[in-house]
């Protein structure tokens, strides 16, 4: 059951919009600037835009509160409720015409911005001195039912984004998780490169040494062969020393020789 306070205040609310749209539309007949015209326009579009807003939540805070007041309360609601939308929608159709008479093209963008406020095309052909108060209900109704499917509309599209940002959100986290991982592996490979540059180093220096060894034994065996073939081809130069083996048979008569002083001596 809704309160009645915070019905009177929703209504006191309405009221002074009205009387702000009102002293709008009289100042605006003063304004002979095109530029300020189209200016106090879009306040007053936007005061009624609120005063709309107001109007959907008085109704239902009177549908809330049916169940428990008398009929002829919500008679009187419903009465009240019926006189501030014929209200509003005079409103409305008279900013139409101050549009339509400006021709100012911006305004006229304001409106296709603002068209849940705005009467349908075929309500705009009636102005609200000649439409009854039924159809007057009729209309402000059907423009509140436009403007709740446009706000549904847009809390779709905000929950989309949302959604949108959480998948995002995860993806580049994935990423980053991945990124970290090619960044170790790219520290394990240059430190293995390192170490392989070392052990290459070591390789080559232990080759170089075996070489240098593998090439001193090539000279030394090159000699041994050098005084064997020249011992052998020359065996009695004197200036180079036997070599145990090679050295050639002495004379018979010299062993002789040496036998017999052996056995003297003997």
């Amino acid at each position: 059951m809704a309160d009645d306070s915070q019905l009177e205040q929703i209504q006191g609310k309405i009221q002074d919009y009205f009387r702000a749209i009102a002293n709008g539309f009289q100042k605006l007949d003063k304004i002979k600037d095109p530029n300020r015209q189209s200016k106090q326009l879009e306040e007053l579009t936007g005061k009624m835009r609120e005063c709309k807003q107001l109007i959907k939540e008085l109704d239902r805070e009177i549908k809330d509160a049916e169940s428990g007041n008398p009929p002829e309360v919500n008679k009187e609601l419903n009465d009240k409720k019926q006189s501030m939308i014929k209200e509003l929608n005079s409103y409305v159709a008279l900013r139409k015409t101050y549009t339509s008479s400006l021709g100012n093209k911006r305004v006229e963008l304001l409106d296709a911005g603002a068209g849940s406020s705005e009467p349908t095309a075929e309500d705009n052909v009636q102005m609200a001195s000649t439409m009854s108060n039924q159809e007057l209900i009729n209309s402000g109704m059907k423009a509140m039912d436009e403007t709740d499917q446009a706000i549904e509309r847009s809390k779709q599209v905000v929950e989309k984004t949302i959604e949108v940002g959480a998948q995002t959100a995860v993806t580049l986290k994935g990423q980053t998780e991945q990124m970290g991982r090619v960044v170790n592996e790219l520290d394990t490979i240059h430190f293995s490169i390192k170490k392989a540059s070392q052990l290459v180093k070591e390789i080559g220096r232990q080759v170089a040494t075996d070489k240098c060894i593998m090439a001193f034994l090539f000279l030394i065996v090159c000699g041994v062969i050098a005084i064997i073939v020249v011992k052998v081809v020359n065996p009695n130069n004197k200036d180079i020393r036997d070599i145990p083996g090679l050295a050639p048979p002495a004379p018979t008569s010299r062993r002789l020789l040496s036998r017999k002083s052996m056995g003297a001596y003997m």
